[in-house]
């Protein structure tokens, strides 16, 4: 058999590629945090979120005993179809749901959905299962009460980078109550599925300080709820998984593909070529062109079904 990776490249523009490509030939290359000095200075330096307009309604939501803060939008012109849950990125330490304030009015809008974003707890204050509690939560509440908040209970999930890996960690625990059914599809961006360091593509990034300091306290990483990878995948929703060529968590991101796909589940695995990690934030032609896929991905399986 012969395999070849530009074979499971998304359809893009040549023009697209070549841009991105001199984008990010001229751009430097960042790195996270790697202390907790360095943590609390990336987020005092961090700039406000952008703004949405019309801006989010936030509330706080209770499912048994937990009560988490979430943001809210609505589409403007009539009532929405579905629910996406939107999960932020930030290495487990940074950013909150504000952060996706812009894209999440845009999205609310063109879908005709209401999303409902997380401002789950952030390490190293609030260590695992901290995050994943506040998600299964926010996700149980939606189960619960989206019919009668929205008028609807046709519901999507999805996040980027650890916002991806906290989604598929959210549907392991659904689908372990019995009550994932009523999520019609998994939109994961960029997300990291190994945090044990126990596969080739975990060990690329094992010294990252991220991963001490949301999971250095567990003795065995390979929980399914910290390394999603290593789960029975099993009787999960559709999903698509978006991750670039240069991405350090290719790898990852194929391996997941693979095991998901082996377990039966309908998966869609698309490489956007010249990107690294975190492309679909970036200011390229390519990147809007890899979230209007996941736009209509997300339409498709939330609002035509």
């Amino acid at each position: 058999m012969r395999f070849a990776l530009e074979a499971l490249f998304a359809d893009v523009p040549a023009e697209q590629v070549e841009e991105a490509r001199r984008f990010y030939a001229s751009r430097v290359a960042g790195r996270g945090p790697g202390t907790l000095e360095e943590l609390t200075e990336a987020r005092a330096r961090r700039a406000a979120p952008r703004a949405a307009d019309p801006p989010a309604v936030e509330e706080t939501v209770e499912a048994g005993e937990a009560r988490v803060p979430v943001r809210i939008f609505t589409p403007v012109d009539g009532p929405p179809r579905g629910v996406y849950l939107d999960i932020h990125g930030g290495g487990f330490f940074m950013d909150c749901a504000a952060r996706g304030d812009a894209r999440n009015r845009e999205l609310a809008d063109a879908l005709h959905l209401a999303v409902v974003s997380v401002d789950y707890r952030l390490a190293p204050e609030h260590p695992w299962p901290a995050a994943p509690d506040d998600c299964e939560a926010a996700a149980l509440w939606l189960v619960r009460e989206a019919d009668a908040r929205f008028g609807t209970s046709r519901l999507a999930i999805g996040g980027s980078s650890a916002g991806a890996t906290l989604a598929l960690a959210t549907l392991l625990r659904l689908r372990d109550r019995g009550a994932v059914d009523r999520f019609t599809g998994a939109a994961l961006q960029f997300g990291t599925y190994d945090l044990s360091a126990r596969t080739p593509a975990g060990r690329r990034i094992a010294d990252e300080y991220f991963i001490r300091a949301y999971a250095g306290h567990v003795e065995d990483r390979t929980v399914p709820d910290v390394s999603p990878l290593y789960g029975d995948l099993g009787g999960l929703p559709p999903t698509l998984l978006i991750v670039g060529s240069a991405d350090v968590l290719l790898e990852d991101n194929l391996a997941l593909a693979g095991r998901l796909s082996a377990a039966g589940n309908d998966v869609e695995l698309r490489i956007y070529p010249e990107s690294p990690h975190g492309f679909t934030g970036h200011p390229t032609a390519l990147a809007r062109t890899a979230l209007g896929d996941v736009d209509s991905w997300l339409r498709d399986r939330v609002t035509r079904s």
